[in-house]
This record gives C-alpha cells, sequence and structure tokens, in this order.
C-alpha cells in the first residue's frame, strides 16, 4: 500500500475506512481524504458513513463494499487511487492484469482518469476473439475511446469476427446489439464511399484547374508544339509539361478534325473552351484562348432570356454545368490562396524583422 497521509506531527495518520468486498472478511484499510479526493462518487458514500460513525460515539473504521470484484482487484483499486497516476510497475501491472474490471470499477466510482488508463490497456491487446466482449464492455461503461477501437477493429476485420464463438453467442441471444452493429459498420462504409467518391470529385476538379492553367499558358506564351498566332512555339518544355503535352495534341487534332461534332476528342476540347470561357475574367478582345468570346456572348445571352425560354431552349444540363464551374472556380481559389500563404508569411516575417532593426537602431 503506498505510503498514508502524514499528520501534522510528522508521522502516518491512522487509516479510518476499511474496503471490503461482497463475499468476504477481508478488510482493506484505506484513508477517506484519499478515496473522498480521487472519487466523487465515494466522498459521498463516505461523508454518510463518517457521519453515522461519529454521531454514534463508538470508536472504529467506516465501511465501504465494492461489489462484483474479488479481494484482489478491490486492493488494486485502492492502490490506484492512492498513486493517482501511472508512473510506477505496480500501477502498470494492475491496469494490465485487471483492466476489465477496474474499467467497471472506474465508471461505476466516477475515476475518468482510470477509466482513460484502462481503456488503453484494453484496447492495445483487441483481437477478432475478444473485440465482441470488449464492444459490449465499452457500451456498458460509456467508454467511447475503447468503443471507437473495437469499431476499427470491427470494420477491418469482420470476416475473422463472424467466426468467432462471440459473434455467434451475439448473433443467438441478442440480435438487437448485432443489429446495432451491423448498421454503425454499415455507416461507416456508406461515409467511407462517400469521402472516396468526395476525394475523386475534387482530384477532377484540381485537373481541370491544372488544365485551364496550361490551357492558358499554351494559348499566351506558348509551348513546345502549339503557340499564339503569329508566334513560334517554344523550344523548351514548361514545368507543366504532362498536362500541356496532352493539350497540345487535343488543340491539334481539334484544329484538323473534320467531323467534330461526332469526334469525342473535339467534343472534350469544347468543353474545355467553354468551361475556360466560364473563367475567364479577362476583358473581351484581351484573351488569347479560341472561341472565348463566343462562348461569354452565348452565356450573356442566356442569361438575358427569359427563365421559361431559357429553359425550354437548354440541353438539360445547364444546371450540372453551373455547378462544375463553381467547384472548379472554388479549388482555383483555395490554390491561389495556397501559392499565396507562403509568401505572405515571409513578408510578415520580413516586416517583423524590419521593425526589431528599426527599434534597435533607436534605442
Amino acid at each position: 500500500m503506498p505510503e498514508a497521509p502524514r499528520a501534522d506531527g510528522g508521522a502516518a495518520a491512522p487509516a479510518d475506512v476499511d474496503v471490503i468486498t461482497t463475499g468476504s472478511r477481508r478488510k482493506i484499510p484505506a484513508h477517506s481524504s484519499v478515496l473522498m479526493s480521487a472519487s466523487p462518487v465515494l466522498e459521498s458514500i463516505l461523508q454518510r458513513r463518517l457521519q453515522r460513525v461519529k454521531e454514534s460515539g463508538k470508536p472504529g473504521r467506516a465501511v465501504v463494499r465494492i461489489r462484483g470484484v474479488t479481494d484482489d482487484v478491490a486492493a488494486a483499486f485502492v492502490r490506484l487511487l492512492y498513486a493517482g497516476r501511472r508512473d510506477g510497475e505496480v500501477v502498470d501491472e494492475d491496469v494490465e492484469k485487471y483492466a476489465e474490471q477496474l474499467l467497471v470499477l472506474a465508471h461505476a466510482y466516477g475515476v475518468p482518469w482510470l477509466k482513460r488508463w484502462c481503456q488503453e490497456a484494453i484496447g492495445s491487446r483487441l483481437t477478432p476473439g475478444t473485440v465482441v466482449d470488449a464492444l459490449q464492455l465499452a457500451d456498458l461503461c460509456d467508454a467511447p475511446q475503447l468503443h471507437l477501437r473495437c469499431m476499427r477493429l470491427l470494420a477491418k476485420e469482420f470476416r475473422a469476427v463472424e467466426r468467432t464463438e462471440a459473434w455467434r453467442f451475439l448473433r443467438d441471444n441478442d440480435p438487437w446489439q448485432e443489429l446495432d452493429i451491423l448498421s454503425r459498420l454499415h455507416d461507416a462504409d456508406m461515409r467511407r464511399r462517400k469521402w472516396r467518391r468526395k476525394s475523386a470529385e475534387q482530384k477532377v476538379y484540381m485537373e481541370l484547374s491544372g488544365a485551364m492553367d496550361s490551357l492558358h499558358h499554351i494559348c499566351t506564351d506558348g509551348c513546345t508544339e502549339v503557340g499564339p498566332v503569329g508566334q513560334a512555339p517554344a523550344t523548351t518544355p514548361c514545368p507543366s509539361y504532362a498536362t500541356c503535352r496532352g493539350l497540345q495534341l487535343l488543340i491539334r487534332h481539334f484544329s484538323r478534325c473534320q467531323t467534330r461534332s461526332s469526334c469525342p476528342r473535339c467534343q472534350k476540347m469544347w468543353q474545355l473552351l467553354r468551361l475556360h470561357a466560364a473563367l475567364c475574367r479577362l476583358p473581351e478582345g484581351h484573351c488569347n484562348t479560341p472561341l472565348c468570346t463566343q462562348f461569354k456572348c452565348k452565356e450573356e445571352q442566356k442569361e438575358a432570356m427569359p427563365a421559361p425560354v431559357a429553359a425550354k431552349g437548354g440541353d438539360g444540363g445547364d444546371g450540372r454545368w453551373g455547378l462544375l464551374v463553381k467547384k472548379v472556380k472554388a479549388v482555383r481559389v483555395m490554390s491561389s490562396l495556397a501559392k499565396r500563404s507562403p509568401a505572405v508569411s515571409t513578408e510578415c516575417v520580413d516586416e517583423d524583422q524590419s521593425s526589431l532593426r528599426l527599434e534597435t537602431m533607436c534605442c
């Protein structure tokens, strides 16, 4: 047992509480001040018990019964309340050996730090054979950290968990718990699929944004095979040559193809030019990209039409097209801010250093 609190004279204060388990006559001496400071539940119990002993006038100790556990678990629980921190081999051994029982006691008596230790100990040794029992324990003891680790293991190795005796017992005796676990796994799988779909969509928007930059670069500065009118192509490739190379081949095909209305490659180029026109903010006549002005005029005419007429004359995909333009525009804004942030931070550092030097010179 750890050292007891000291009295005013320097000697160890006598124990005033006996902790006993149900059906056992072993008494674990303890100090009410330690137990009350560690657990609000024990504080409430001991206040009544100590008041009762004081009113009776008989010498003796207050009794606290810890039900449902063995003497060894109760002694380990008291030792941990005395320790208050996890900094010794005895404490680690107690937590590792009695983690499940100590988790129940920590939940029942309101000891959050011990509850966290027990969740870490149980979660570190989870297996497909023990995860079902650990999940039920986490639900009963309101242990979210342990619950999360159990659900992760279930999602990762559900096929192995299905073949265990614990899962068969759960399926035969508690179908509602089985249904709850399956529904949570289904929700987690749906969230994972949604995240993957969103990531794939974001990747497409990033690629389209890069294609718009490359198209502007080709039509303004020129690259190795295609350049502006009256300007020879560049002799050296640009940094984003992988994207520019594909766009240059697409532009050359678009300029020579005789069946643009039915050619899938020409349709892709047509959509890229339309997307550029929707994103372009240059004044009319200042953009070198082909068909930019024509697409802008067409969109202005469509916006000037009354809504019923525009809806009747549209192709039914204007809503999806507008959403695509908004997404690509948002990606371009975010990428421009990301590129600008290091420069802004560098400028702030330079300003701070300049002001510091100025203050030093003034002093």
